[in-house]
């Protein structure tokens, strides 16, 4: 294989074109030679932007060229499991956007049949290589914060209705805020904590606009380390008025990450790692304990995940987000739109 990994883009409108194809540019271990667009004029206008070789209209004859090592497929999500089997067909190894497909068990249909196929499959959960995310789950596995006890993560947009917008139909998404923005703080819960989901239960609702997925979304989650936590996603809070946020207290500290989740790498971690706690202190003033700052070095979380999944490729290295893990987290989401639906908590 070269020294670079060939990439092709089914779907490189969208968040392709606004994010993940400029962090590919930044990388010295990926290129890309082919995008793909439901018609030829918005194929060509993109390969022209992007400079790269070759333009498609349809996956088929993407998949096809033989120049072509990798795909990151960013097209609706009722269209994944198809396109991410037809890649596997052509021996191309998928990075995929979450979900990785309609249901969890069509998900894992799509792992094994990867897999079945010889080529590697990740999700594209890139807010695992956010700074500050990296950030926290090391200190929390270095017992900074002692044990974690509780957590909060709120992500949230201003999506009104679209006509014609794919995320806004149950058909072509399966799902609403949680299901777009949710399952980024779901995901990054366990990976920071490093414990997956025992017990869920949620609230879904759409308050404020008129299609047919939730706009508003509320998932409480039992961690298998004993972790209490709140994932809230909406598509209903002004953009000028989000602050997102992902929150860690432990039994001797927290971790409080403001920005520090989105599509950019940003925002401010505020630490505070103390000793053995004493006795109960009747007062409980809090007003003078002030946290400390984390250095991190910001960069670009898409140029990560692309540089991660490409030196997987080249060298045989695990997977920094392997599909199967994508996997189990829809697994939660649909044990939390069925908590919702049927007023119980679930149990994975």
């Amino acid at each position: 294989m070269n020294q670079k990994i060939r990439w092709g883009v089914i779907g490189a409108g969208g968040i392709a074109d606004r994010r993940t194809i400029p962090g590919m540019m930044l990388c010295s271990n990926a290129e890309l030679v082919a995008v793909m667009e439901i018609n030829m004029e918005l194929a060509e206008k993109c390969r022209a932007k992007w400079g790269c070789k070759k333009a498609y209209d349809n996956e088929a004859d993407l998949l096809a060229d033989p120049e072509v090592d990798a795909v990151y497929i960013a097209s609706p999500v009722v269209l994944h499991a198809k396109q991410a089997m037809m890649a596997a067909d052509a021996g191309k190894h998928i990075l995929i956007e979450k979900p990785l497909a309609m249901t969890a068990e069509e998900g894992q249909k799509v792992v094994d049949y990867c897999e079945s196929k010889g080529v590697k499959i990740a999700a594209g959960l890139m807010m695992r290589f956010g700074s500050y995310v990296q950030a926290m789950k090391k200190a929390i596995a270095e017992g900074k914060i002692g044990k974690p006890v509780s957590g909060y993560a709120q992500f949230t947009c201003w999506y009104p209705d679209i006509p014609g917008a794919w995320r806004q139909t149950k058909a072509a998404s399966g799902g609403g805020a949680m299901m777009d923005m949710g399952v980024h703080c779901i995901d990054l819960m366990q990976y920071i904590l490093q414990s997956n989901a025992k017990d869920v239960a949620a609230f879904h609702d759409t308050l404020s606009f008129h299609y047919e997925v939730e706009d508003s979304s509320t998932v409480l989650m039992r961690m298998e380390n004993g972790c209490q936590c709140v994932v809230q996603s909406n598509f209903n809070v002004p953009d000028e008025a989000a602050k997102w946020r992902i929150e860690i207290f432990g039994d001797r500290g927290r971790l409080l990450g403001y920005g520090v989740i989105g599509q950019e790498d940003g925002g401010t971690l505020d630490a505070m790692f103390l000793g053995e706690q004493g006795g109960y202190v009747a007062q409980q003033d809090t007003n003078k304990a002030e946290g400390q700052s984390i250095e991190v070095e910001f960069g670009n979380a898409y140029a990560r995940e692309i540089e991660s999944f490409s030196n997987s490729l080249l060298t045989g290295a695990a997977l920094e987000v392997p599909a199967c893990q994508a996997v189990q987290v829809q697994r939660i989401m649909e044990a939390a739109y069925r908590s919702n639906d049927e007023k119980v908590t679930v149990t994975l």
